[in-house]
Parts: C-alpha cells; sequence; structure tokens
C-alpha cells in the first residue's frame, strides 16, 4: 500500500512537470495496448526495465530510452524512468548499482499506472 501511495504522489508530482507533461500515448499506442492486454504491455515494462535501466553501468545511459515506437517508451519518459540520471532525481533511485527486485517492481508499477490514468 505505501508503493502506491508513492506512485500517486510522484505521478501528481510529474504533472507539475512542463517536460514530464506533454508526454501522452498516441491512438496506435492506445490500439497496440487494447490488441496485446495490459499484462503483456506490464511483461514489456519488466524487459525493458531489466535489459536497459536495471544494470549497474549502462554505456548509452541518457539515451537508452527511445521517445516514441512502444507505449511503454513513452510512458518511460512521462514517468521519469528514461534513465538512471531521471530516476536518482524524481524517484531518489541511485544510480552506479544494479537495481533492487523492489525498485524493478516499483518503476514497472508506476509505469502501468501512468498507462492505465493515459488510457481511460
Amino acid at each position: 500500500m505505501e508503493q502506491d501511495k508513492r506512485i500517486e504522489e510522484t505521478l501528481y508530482s510529474l504533472t507539475k512537470s512542463n517536460f514530464r507533461s506533454k508526454f501522452h500515448l498516441k491512438e496506435k499506442d492506445k490500439q497496440y495496448i487494447k490488441e496485446k492486454g495490459i499484462e503483456k504491455i506490464r511483461e514489456h515494462a519488466k524487459d525493458f526495465i531489466t535489459k536497459r535501466l536495471a544494470p549497474s553501468i549502462i554505456p548509452n545511459d541518457g539515451k537508452q530510452t527511445p521517445m516514441k515506437g512502444h507505449p511503454v517508451f513513452v510512458a518511460q519518459h512521462a514517468t521519469a524512468t528514461c534513465c538512471r540520471g531521471c530516476l536518482y532525481k524524481w524517484h531518489k533511485i541511485s544510480p552506479g548499482k544494479e537495481l533492487s527486485n523492489d525498485e524493478k517492481e516499483y518503476i514497472v508499477n508506476i509505469i502501468i499506472k501512468w498507462i492505465e490514468k493515459e488510457n481511460q
């Protein structure tokens, strides 16, 4: 329950950012979510986070998340879970160490929560 409160508070704070609040799902993204289902999108998010964000050293950190092409990528920019710098600034998750399972779960959950809100 604590995580849910943190997610809601962070999502609210992100709406105050001019940059973060510019990100929205396009109709193509919404259609993709409808076709695949939210659980498949959650699997994609877990995979992207594990491969692109979780390692302790990311050679292209700050450039690893495309701005479009998948609903999760859009959500990562909207939720500031796109790189380790943004993770630290907005979520206080330190760079330079591999993400814990709890941190990965939190990141996936905030991404999915944002997608669900956008997709209403």
